[in-house]
């Protein structure tokens, strides 16, 4: 008997009565099974590329809440690793890449990405699809082009992230080169997931509101809206979905040109300009802000009223408007979860 997933059913463009929820970063440090797994791996990427702690680790908050979607865990960054770029996790600092300062770098790059490097990726999808209750969709996940350029090209992240900027005024041709790369790549991570068992993707572009008008559209808008299509050269009707956080005015055009079947919201969005510009369009996920979440008590009480009176009459996926924070309580999170549903 068919078992119809909530999430999938709001990316079709149906309104739930309830709005199905999940949660950007779900598996993570808040929760203190994870930080025990964590632990026991040694190295975040040896968490990463162990498919059976990376399983477990995607499944602990599908258990402990009881969340409509499981998120895959994994990182972004997994794809230039594939690609030959050297990527190492330093506890306290985050990601450190042997930066890309100029064309001649890319010779260190393969024009493809090696599968294998990612098999254990595609393992860990498989092994969430098996255990998932019937009803719990599964979303795999890459970063977009330009967000993951910046990573690359600056070997670390940065607060406005001016080294990738500064690369593609200086030499925009180079820099289309490595988005070329990049959105093959993405795409056939993204497939791969896919076809291991995931219901539906996500495409992060985390850093993609640094981006001026123009350049939103040629290294954030353009490159997905390339993933997108060869995404469903191999998968047709593929459900995707975009999250350009603080794209703001700049929505409504990336929503008609990428081709996602939904957007995700950061919570910096003005949610009239969105209900009626970009939710008239498409599904949205989101809004609320991950500082409201840790923040709990009424604050948070009335913050979740707020984004369910803003989207709650159309295709509407409750979310965060960026990933939550490690020290958030656990409590508060389950004080959202009775909010949303009304329990």
């Amino acid at each position: 008997m068919r078992v119809d997933k909530p999430i999938i059913s709001v990316l079709n463009g149906q309104r739930s009565k309830v709005p199905p929820l999940w949660l950007m970063r779900q598996a993570g440090r808040y929760l203190p099974e994870y930080r025990a797994l964590r632990a026991k791996a040694g190295g975040f990427l040896d968490l990463v590329f162990n498919s059976e702690f990376a399983a477990e680790v995607t499944l602990q908050p599908i258990r402990r809440f009881g969340f409509d979607a499981a998120i895959l865990f994994s990182d972004i960054l997994v794809v230039p690793q594939a690609l030959g770029q050297r990527v190492t996790f330093v506890a306290g600092e985050g990601p450190l890449l042997d930066p890309i300062k100029d064309r001649t770098d890319f010779t260190r790059l393969t024009s493809e990405v090696d599968q294998k490097v990612l098999a254990p990726v595609y393992e860990t999808v498989r092994r969430v699809k098996a255990d998932l209750p019937s009803g719990v969709a599964l979303l795999g996940f890459c970063g977009a082009p330009w967000t993951v350029a910046t990573y690359m090209i600056a070997g670390h992240g940065t607060p406005d992230q001016a080294p990738a900027r500064m690369f593609a005024y200086r030499d925009a041709a180079a820099f289309d080169v490595l988005m070329d790369v990049l959105v093959e790549a993405s795409a056939a991570y993204l497939v791969k997931q896919l076809q291991a068992g995931a219901d539906a993707v996500q495409i992060f572009d985390t850093w993609a509101g640094v981006l001026p008008p123009e350049q939103f559209v040629r290294w954030s808008i353009a490159p997905t809206k390339r993933i997108v299509a060869l995404v469903r050269e191999q998968i047709p009707g593929a459900k995707i979905i975009g999250f350009p956080r603080g794209a703001g005015s700049q929505l409504p055009r990336y929503v008609a040109e990428s081709g996602v079947d939904a957007v995700g919201l950061d919570w910096m969005i003005d949610r009239t300009f969105a209900k009626e510009r970009v939710q008239s369009a498409v599904p949205v996920q989101g809004n609320l802000d991950p500082l409201v979440l840790l923040a709990g008590g009424a604050a948070l009480d009335r913050a979740v009223d707020a984004v369910l009176e803003a989207f709650s009459d159309g295709p509407f996926i409750f979310n965060l408007g960026h990933g939550i924070l490690p020290e958030t309580p656990i409590n508060h999170v389950e004080q959202m979860l009775k909010r949303v549903r009304g329990a």
